[in-house]
């Protein structure tokens, strides 16, 4: 009876409890970039779009298989740095690379899954549908859809190394639909009507009156509020302006008038638990010009000061779809 393993055995142990608890290394990848000279697909020379401008935007495509089903999108405030998020558990970091105003391509586009708190990625648990991102300062929060969870990440010290930790949320969140739950995270910093709030909004999880269900978590006046639905838009994303307004950025489709995409401005004074809130479209664009699935928007001031909003899109690992970065000025009439 052996009761000690051998050296060679023993190390052999180490070696596969070591590996079991390995960190996946982030894996860099090659993005290829082919640009959007015009954004409407009818008129070619038009370039203002309601309280929109285009600027300039980007087919997307890689060989790497993970790449695609992009769903969150966030720069840094210099608008060239990026992080997003794919629904199928994977982080991809890079580089917007521009000349002048206009994006030319990515740079420095690294791929990693994913990690729970084991160190494993979390689809390895059947955690997928990863459909939205915030960060307030270094930390992270990933919502995921079907599981109706958040992430937090300590992404400021790991980046994507960053090991999750699932944080309490309210009991309504955890009841919304299938495949309907959190589209959308805006983590509200300091100086902003409620600071210190995490905004959790649902793509269609629907109260009474058939409004948008929507969530104020932590800060000081936690609670639920709901947008008003209209014209059967659903919700994929939101962003705070600087001065602090949340635009709200929608899609629906049909098979008879296909894919739509609107984005609205609301007043962040007037969220507040119990409200039903509204806001104006700022713009809105269908098929006729270059939009597919679009899926996430954010927003920053360039060196000139204007302030750019830049979407990307869930091609849904589809060879129909198509992933898409967009960016547009707004005008402040």
């Amino acid at each position: 009876m052996q009761l000690l393993a051998s050296p060679p055995a023993l190390a052999q142990s180490i070696k596969d409890e070591l590996d079991a608890h390995a960190v996946p290394a982030p894996e860099r990848i090659q993005v290829r970039a082919r640009p959007i000279e015009s954004f409407d697909l009818r008129d070619r020379a038009a370039r203002r779009f309601g309280a929109l401008q285009f600027r300039s935007g980007l087919v997307l495509t890689s060989s790497f298989r993970g790449f695609g089903g992009l769903s969150a999108l966030r720069l840094d405030p210099k608008g060239e740095r990026f992080t997003a998020i794919s629904d199928r558990g994977t982080w991809f970091t890079g580089r917007i690379v521009h000349s002048g105003a206009e994006m030319t391509g990515l740079a420095d586009v690294e791929a990693a899954p994913i990690l729970g708190a084991d160190g494993q990625p979390l689809t390895k648990r059947k955690w997928y549908d990863s459909e939205s991102l915030a960060f307030d300062g270094g930390i992270a929060y990933v919502g995921y859809e079907r599981i109706n969870q958040i992430v937090k990440f300590d992404f400021g010290r790991d980046g994507v190394r960053a090991r999750g930790q699932p944080i309490a949320v309210p009991p309504g969140l955890r009841k919304l639909p299938n495949n309907k739950g959190i589209e959308a995270l805006v983590a509200v910093p300091k100086g902003l009507p409620l600071a210190g709030t995490l905004i959790a909004i649902s793509e269609r999880g629907l109260d009474a009156d058939r409004n948008i269900i929507g969530f104020l978590i932590g800060g000081k006046t936690p609670g639920t509020f709901a947008i008003r639905r209209t014209e059967d838009f659903d919700v994929s994303d939101a962003v705070l302006l600087p001065p602090g307004d949340l635009l709200i950025l929608e899609r629906k489709f049909s098979w008879l008038a296909g894919v739509h995409i609107r984005i609205r401005r609301i007043p962040l004074a007037s969220l507040m638990p119990g409200a039903v809130i509204d806001g104006r479209a700022l713009f809105n664009a269908d098929l006729g010009q270059e939009i597919d699935n679009m899926e996430g928007i954010d927003v920053h001031r360039d060196a000139s000061g204007e302030t750019v909003l830049t979407l990307v899109s869930d091609d849904n690992f589809s060879m129909l779809q198509r992933t898409l970065l967009l960016q547009f000025t707004l005008i402040e009439d």
